[in-house]
């Protein structure tokens, strides 16, 4: 734990902290979830660090609270602990093709954000070798110099991540299918149908080409999935939407 005195259930309202969710889930009490380590004016703060059997998505990434890492959004398993601001819900699917191993692209994108502690989605051109290393890309000074002219011909300083993108990793195709059926677990009876048994509940998921997010005060769930897959609807089985609280 990064702070060994921080208390993983809350004395006063009983609730776990993140990094009570992240040791269940990781192994690891780190109380944040984005990927890996992050240097923060010379102060480190831990991340998730590998691919977890189950994952996390939470609706406080929409609302600009935290921002959920690869790791922990592409787990070993099409398993995710939804969180909203005062509960946590279960999502699965039995389409494996929602879990796949890192791809290269993938890989690029972490490690050029770990690159961009701040979340700015553009590094400075002066880390460009730095992150061509990390890639085990050609980093030959003359090359990374003729690199830095082609991203930033504006000579801002900067170097945009979809550049970069661009540039290196221009084939990438997305691998996951366009519908599948998802499954919610609420735990709660009042939260669910009826409010007096506990039910699954089950939707036909599709994935449009777009990735305009979408805040719905009806559907909170789809809001919060939309952190994951921005393009996706939900058509859920029988009355209303399931409730993430």
């Amino acid at each position: 734990m990064e702070d060994p005195n921080e208390p993983l259930i809350d004395e006063t309202h009983g609730h776990g902290s993140q990094s009570l969710i992240n040791l269940l889930l990781t192994g690891r009490a780190v109380s944040n979830v984005w990927d890996n380590d992050k240097d923060v004016s010379g102060l480190k703060l831990q991340g998730i660090n590998k691919q977890p059997l189950v994952g996390f998505l939470t609706l406080l990434e929409h609302l600009r609270y935290c921002e959920v890492g690869w790791f922990l959004k592409c787990p070993q398993y099409p398993i995710w602990v939804l969180g909203s601001e005062t509960h946590l819900t279960v999502l699965f699917s039995r389409e494996r093709k929602l879990c796949t191993p890192e791809t290269p692209e993938a890989a690029a994108k972490r490690v050029f954000k770990s690159f961009d502690p701040e979340g700015n989605n553009f590094i400075s051109s002066i880390l460009l070798g730095d992150v061509l290393k990390a890639l085990d890309l050609f980093s030959d000074p003359e090359y990374v110099d003729l690199m830095k002219r082609k991203l930033d011909s504006e000579e801002l300083g900067i170097i945009l991540l979809s550049s970069f993108m661009d540039e290196f990793y221009p084939s990438e195709e997305s691998v996951t299918p366009e519908a599948f059926i998802l499954y919610h677990y609420n735990g709660l009876k009042r939260s669910c149908p009826g409010e007096k048994v506990v039910v699954y509940r089950d939707g036909r998921a599709t994935l449009v080409d777009f990735e305009v997010k979408m805040y719905s005060e009806n559907s909170p769930i789809l809001t919060c999935l939309q952190t994951k897959w921005p393009g996706l609807e939900v058509e859920w089985c029988g009355d209303g939407v399931p409730s993430l609280n």
